[in-house]
């Protein structure tokens, strides 16, 4: 006797979800690429798509115009071009797993205290050893950034309330106020120290070059990679703890998983840019508007709007105050803090 095939009904409304959020994520990366090509084009000499081409395909043999076309482009425009890619991404993906992670919609990657450990390392080291090159204290910018994440997420699990996202945002407001005055008060007491954290603390992708870029890319990639792989627990863990760990979620597991990556890609941000506010808030906020409220399409969009939104904020510092520029981390928390407001305004933190 023959067998009779059943097939599967298909639910229309998920293929056409599918379908829009797949056309979503294209034209995202198609907005990148193109803010990417302005990126090159856009400061303080104007350039011209053919000599932005040539700027990038010229040789060392080139007439004198095409070297400094070259030196433009390749040595200036371009890494900075990267830098906001990869850390706008990093910033973004961070941003939305600690608002998952958190069940907080006001979360931000500052909330591990990762910006307050980079900063108080940062003095420390340039007041203690004398340091002066981005190259040399990044790493310990990177260090400050995951030791204060460890500890916040150490502290937050001991206790009565241990592994309670309020927990952990009341651990990370501690520690960051605790490294905000240290770090003020080791940069009042050095003038170099200050210097330093003036430069690094405005938080800017300009001046930053490949020896720093190349390192904090494997760190990026390896906290995105971590990222992945947790996103299916965090849908489950938004539903409550007790649900998903009837659904067979390992919490303690999960959790440690994902501050791991969301300290990765925040502090190896923040380590080569400075402390950059409000992008991760942003970013994760239109990201889940765009695409729900499913982490496995959430974070992705999140990481594409977080290298766009950077990289955007860059041009528009560059362009609003030519000849001068301003800071990349200056127009983000320009744009930030009205959306934050926005926030509080449409009653956003009533279940906070």
């Amino acid at each position: 006797m023959g067998t009779i095939a059943v097939e599967r009904p298909v639910l229309k409304g998920t293929t056409g979800l599918r379908r829009r959020r797949v056309v979503g994520s294209a034209a995202l990366v198609l907005i990148l690429l193109a803010a990417a090509v302005v990126s090159l084009a856009v400061g303080a000499r104007a350039l011209g798509p053919g000599e932005v081409w040539h700027g990038l395909w010229a040789g060392p043999d080139a007439d004198r115009r095409l070297t400094d076309i070259r030196l433009i482009v390749q040595t200036v425009r371009v890494p900075r071009t990267l830098l906001a890619i990869v850390a706008g991404a990093a910033l973004g993906v961070g941003g939305a797993l600690i608002q998952g992670y958190t069940r907080n919609p006001i979360a931000d990657t500052g909330l591990l205290g990762v910006n307050a450990g980079a900063s108080f390392a940062v003095v420390s080291v340039v007041a203690v050893f004398g340091l002066s090159n981005p190259y040399q204290y990044v790493w310990f910018a990177f260090l400050g950034a995951a030791v204060a994440g460890v500890v916040v997420f150490g502290l937050s699990s001991v206790g009565r309330g241990a592994g309670n996202p309020l927990t952990l945002a009341l651990a990370g407001q501690g520690i960051t106020v605790f490294l905000a005055a240290m770090t003020t008060a080791v940069a009042l007491s050095d003038q170099a120290s200050l210097n330093a954290f003036r430069f690094w603390n405005s938080g800017s992708v300009a001046g930053v070059g490949y020896d720093v870029i190349r390192p904090v890319s494997v760190f990026v990639g390896v906290g995105l990679v971590l990222a992945l792989t947790t996103l299916p627990a965090v849908n489950l863990l938004n539903l409550g703890d007790d649900v998903a760990r009837a659904l067979g979620v390992n919490i303690a597991l999960s959790r440690t998983v994902g501050i791991a990556a969301i300290t990765l890609l925040a502090g190896a941000a923040t380590a080569a840019c400075g402390p950059i506010a409000f992008l991760g808030l942003m970013v994760a906020h239109v990201a889940r508007y765009l695409a729900g409220p499913d982490y496995r399409w959430l974070v992705p969009y999140a990481g594409l709007l977080g290298a766009i939104g950077l990289l955007v904020c860059d041009i528009a510092g560059r362009l609003l105050v030519r000849p001068g520029e301003l800071d990349a981390g200056v127009v983000v928390a320009l744009l930030g803090a009205p959306f934050f407001a926005v926030l509080v305004w449409r009653g956003k933190l009533r279940n906070v």
